[in-house]
């Protein structure tokens, strides 16, 4: 190229490339003028945007606006603030910027502060407009929205928040994914495949969503609709570490949650305004699998949740284990003192549970064909056992508890019980104990109390209670040697090992006053000899005292006419003892005032013996 040529084509490169650098460049706009035009863009949507400080503009790569602190309003500049504080670019698009015309085609706010709440009037209109000009079908509308350290404020305040919708022009789907933390718990979630043209138009459209929280995660996977409302049905699955921590942390709650702690949901699902249905679902919590239908609507007030669950096999130790957590003995850390029974924890919700089970095992104790049932209703909660066997008997029983007092912070507690043909000589051997019964047992109780702790609801017990065994038998004991060594029991390995009685029937009867059992009637029955207790049961205390008496039988069946054995049993619950008492003791009856045992009139002398006043000494 001649010198001629070259300058000039140097000079238009130069030129050229000053034009090229001054696009890129931003350079200041006056604002105000800059947020009416851009405010054209937002009419049809029902906003407009004000802004303050400094506005830039470039236009490569695309034309860009660039507001310092930018303010979102609905309705109007002067209207309530939607967001407001951060820092906005806008994307235009360059063919209608040519044409004078302002189309937004991206958004990107950071820092901002957004009023965010569903039900506030501010944002009804523009979710009209967004849905109107979505109905008319394939519209222009902005491809991207990006907003980065934003704070939510609404009824769920959030701060931190990222999010990122992505709408391409060319699809009719619409992805978003972003994190934020509530309540100081981060949380991320992603939504993928969303069609809004075809939910406003009444249509059906895939939505497929995960979410992932500090101990918890959600997944569904299915088809969405917006005629009446939002309805979603399809597959999905919830887990957490601890579901009273993430009731909490969502703002609801359910009945007895404080119970779990570790909990999965996996199955089908219906979700809509008027709540949530699992036709088929698989339950995982305390280490159970179960599976049925659930039910659960979360109004505003309270939530009410209707389940039907089975399993093959049951253990319910973590149950219990909850129920001391809650109500036992006061953990590291804690402050000393008894725990309180209130039940407000326990009914934050409705509840209607129906729960069966082939097998469950509560510690060493197994269970066979469970059929149970958990009634919250208001503040009151009720379960219920409609059968399970146990050892080749059948137990039943109910359990309400009820609030009481001004303050609710007392729990009235009412249960009921009975079971029959129970081997009790079996259920000893469950729980590691000796065998030392054994026999067919059956036994029912009815029992109440009131308390603002374990404590005091162990001493406000009152009720009955009764067991009975015909045709059992005690093992390690020869009761009729007993009586022939006239109360010494005869020592070594073989003769615990050969000794048994033999008994026709046995009973105890128990009825309980402010927690206090005074055995009513107690007896054993047998061929060679009859036997009685009386005596106290102390709960508070834990502990025994009572005074047996065993009488030989002649013939026929008729008791000897002379005086028994006595002995006198005692001692705290774990370490019972038994000793040798003479007709000259005073007997064990307590003073039900303060649970001491004082002492009485030493036992008369039966009539039937007949010994003359002078008598110094009688020998059977």
């Amino acid at each position: 190229m001649t010198p001629r040529r070259l300058l000039p084509a140097l000079g238009l490169g130069s030129l050229a490339a000053a034009g090229l650098v001054a696009a890129c460049n931003p350079w200041p706009v006056g604002t105000a003028t800059a947020a009416r035009f851009v405010s054209r863009g937002l009419a049809p949507y029902g906003l407009a945007l004000g802004a303050e400080g400094r506005t830039e503009m470039s236009l490569l790569p695309l034309p860009h606006l660039r507001f310092s602190r930018a303010r979102i309003a609905a309705g109007g500049s002067a209207g309530p603030a939607l967001a407001e504080g951060g820092r906005l670019t806008i994307e235009l698009s360059l063919l209608a910027l040519l044409s004078g015309q302002a189309e937004i085609g991206a958004l990107a706010l950071d820092g901002a502060t957004i009023h965010l709440d569903p039900a506030d009037p501010r944002w009804t209109e523009p979710f009209r407009l967004l849905g109107a000009r979505l109905a008319q079908g394939p519209a222009s509308h902005p491809r991207r929205l990006a907003i980065s350290r934003a704070r939510v404020e609404g009824p769920v305040g959030a701060s931190d928040l990222d999010l990122v919708v992505s709408w391409p022009v060319w699809s009719a789907s619409l992805d978003c994914a972003g994190s934020l933390t509530v309540r100081d718990v981060p949380a991320r979630f992603a939504l993928a495949g969303l069609r809004p043209a075809a939910l406003v138009a009444g249509g059906e459209s895939p939505v497929t969503l995960n979410a992932s929280w500090d101990g918890g995660s959600l997944a569904a996977e299915g088809t969405g609709t917006w005629r009446d409302g939002p309805h979603l049905s399809g597959s999905g699955s919830f887990e957490t570490a601890s579901l009273p921590r993430t009731l909490a942390w969502v703002g609801t709650d359910v009945a007895l949650a404080p119970f779990l702690d570790s909990f999965t949901l996996d199955g089908t699902f219906e979700a809509s305004r008027a709540g949530l249905m699992l036709p088929d679902v698989r339950v995982s919590v305390g280490g159970n699998a179960l599976e049925g239908a659930v039910s659960a609507s979360f109004g505003e007030a309270r939530s009410a949740v209707q389940a039907t669950l089975a399993a093959d096999s049951l253990n319910l130790g973590p149950l219990l284990a909850g129920f001391v957590r809650l109500f036992g003995l006061p953990e590291d850390g804690e402050a000393a003192g008894p725990r309180s029974v209130a039940l407000k924890p326990l009914t934050g919700g409705d509840l209607d549970l129906r729960l069966s089970a082939a097998t469950s095992r509560l510690g060493p104790v197994l269970l066979q064909d469970l059929a149970a049932s958990v009634l919250v209703r208001g503040d009151t909660v009720e379960a219920s056992l409609s059968r399970a066997g146990l050892q080749g008997g059948t137990l039943k029983g109910r359990v309400a508890l009820a609030p009481a007092g001004a303050d609710n912070a007392e729990t009235e507690v009412k249960a009921q019980g009975s079971f029959d043909r129970l081997d009790l000589g079996a259920l000893l051997i469950d729980l590691g104990q000796y065998r030392w019964v054994l026999g067919g047992t059956q036994g029912q109780f009815a029992l109440e109390s009131v308390g603002r702790d374990v404590a005091s609801l162990t001493e406000h017990v009152s009720g009955r209670a009764t067991v009975a065994i015909d045709d059992g038998a005690i093992a390690g004991l020869d009761l009729a040697d007993v009586i022939q060594r006239n109360g010494a029991v005869a020592q070594g390995a073989l003769a615990r090992r050969n000794g048994r009685t033999a008994f026709e029937r046995a009973a105890l009867s128990l009825r309980f006053s402010d927690g206090v059992g005074e055995i009513g009637e107690g007896f054993l029955r047998s061929a060679a000899l009859t036997a009685s207790l009386r005596g106290q049961v102390f709960l508070a205390e834990r502990r025994f005292r009572a005074r047996a008496e065993l009488t030989p039988r002649v013939a026929g069946g008729a008791e000897a006419p002379r005086a028994g054995n006595l002995f006198e049993i005692a001692g705290p619950w774990g370490a019972v003892t038994v000793r040798p008492a003479s007709h000259d003791e005073p007997s064990a009856a307590p003073d039900h005032r303060d649970g001491k045992i004082p002492l009485q009139s030493p036992l008369r002398q039966p009539a039937s013996v007949g010994l003359p006043p002078a008598a110094r000494a009688y020998a059977p």
